[in-house]
């Protein structure tokens, strides 16, 4: 286990550089067991979570190469089991994406409790349905096991919740079901809709990416492709938020500008000048002041992922800030160690906490407790008075690639040990 030690108060400056989207990258990999041809995918995050999902698809019997790399080459041309080490199921919950092609490959998928964050807290429910509703049936036995004895059926869906891995889990296995589904009440965000781009050139028929009513004609044979990521907005927000709570002047390339509008429109609220330069989206500061409410949303709404940064950005904003994230209990349960630090924090409820600032913070030992909040402490660590410790590392580098080497190009006094 690594811990992060920050001097806080330095000025966080210059250029920073997105990798592609954790969020494309772990369905996109997952999509390459539905064919026996190379894939190619470019810039890929170079993050632990795509590594691990590598390893399951090594596990798998796959051919991987370039792990570690932006561009990793995939073939599947045998599947040998349909039960993946439950050691790295265990680290990541996107392995849940692997039932849907498991199912289309060997007509089995037998996967353990999915790891990552808050694993007790987010369940499969509405990926189970989905599946069951293109034929899979369960079999018994721990963990979760599925089966498809006359292979899977199209069919006409309805998620119970716009579940993002929940909608990408139905796109697999509806690519793979020869005839017409519908997919309704579908997740709209940019990693669902790469996914669709990804599938569209495997060679089955994808429509409505990007609306909640997306529709697939599924193929019995589906061949190889090759796609370049889109920058991860997600990264790239985290990035804007380290350069402004530090009154730093940062330009985050390879960013999309139809990505980037959602995280401009809570930023400005709170005093951020906020340009897009082509690909650059440019932050400078020179007052933060209070949001009054910042609610998250589903896309295009304000994302989950962002709600402890800006939670972190408002302790040094003037004036009252509400901060409503509806969509998950825990991550604003991981922000009342701030109040050791001196900041002003009133945890309302498990989704809402009132930010009133500014306040001076004073250095603390921290506990990452999921990717995110773990990333916004660090950027408390930034700007408080003398030392903090932030432990497991690990955590946040989950994705985050190069945190260490990234954040002392920018200035900070950071040490990993």
């Amino acid at each position: 286990m690594s811990t992060l030690v920050i001097e806080g108060g330095r000025r966080i400056e210059g250029r920073v550089d997105v990798e592609g989207n954790k969020n494309a990258a772990l369905p996109l990999l997952a999509a390459c067991l539905l064919t026996d041809e190379w894939c190619t995918l470019a810039n890929m995050p170079r993050i632990a979570d795509v590594e691990v999902m590598a390893r399951l698809l090594l596990d798998l019997g796959a051919e991987v190469e370039g792990i570690g790399s932006t561009t990793l080459r995939i073939r599947c041309a045998n599947v040998t089991k349909d039960e993946p080490d439950s050691t790295l199921v265990g680290r990541l919950r996107g392995s849940v994406l692997l039932l849907g092609p498991l199912l289309a490959r060997r007509g089995r998928a037998v996967v353990a409790p999915p790891g990552g964050d808050f694993p007790a807290r987010r369940t499969i429910k509405t990926h189970l349905e989905a599946l069951v509703a293109m034929g899979a049936r369960g079999i018994a036995g721990s963990g979760h096991r599925l089966e498809v004895p006359g292979g899977l059926k199209p069919a006409s869906i309805y998620l119970d919740e716009a579940s993002v891995t929940g909608t990408e889990t139905a796109l697999l296995a509806a690519a793979a079901a020869p005839g017409v589904s519908e997919i309704r009440h579908a997740a709209c965000e940019p990693h669902v809709v790469e996914l669709c781009e990804f599938l569209r050139a495997m060679g089955a028929g994808v429509s409505g990416e990007g609306s909640p009513t997306i529709r697939v004609e599924g193929v019995a044979t589906l061949n190889g492709a090759t796609k370049a990521l889109y920058g991860d907005y997600i990264e790239a927000g985290s990035w804007a938020v380290v350069g402004a709570i530090t009154g730093g002047h940062i330009d985050v390339g390879g960013t999309r500008p139809v990505d980037m509008e959602v995280v401009a429109s809570v930023l400005t609220k709170m005093g951020v000048t906020c340009v897009q330069d082509n690909d650059v989206f440019r932050v400078e500061v020179k007052k933060l002041v209070g949001a009054g409410r910042i609610t998250t949303s589903l896309w295009p709404g304000f994302p989950s992922d962002l709600v402890s940064l800006v939670t972190v950005l408002a302790t040094q904003a003037e004036g009252a800030t509400l901060v409503h994230d509806w969509m998950y209990e825990l991550r604003l349960f991981a922000l009342e160690q701030m109040s050791g630090m001196g900041a002003d924090l009133f945890l309302c409820d498990p989704h809402r906490i009132i930010v009133t600032g500014p306040r001076r913070l004073r250095g603390k030992s921290l506990d990452s407790r999921d990717i995110r909040s773990g990333m916004a402490l660090i950027a408390a660590g930034l700007i408080a008075d003398g030392q903090s410790r932030i432990e497991p590392l690990e955590t946040v580098e989950r994705g985050y690639s190069r945190l260490v080497e990234r954040l002392q190009k920018l200035g900070a006094s950071v040490a990993k040990i």
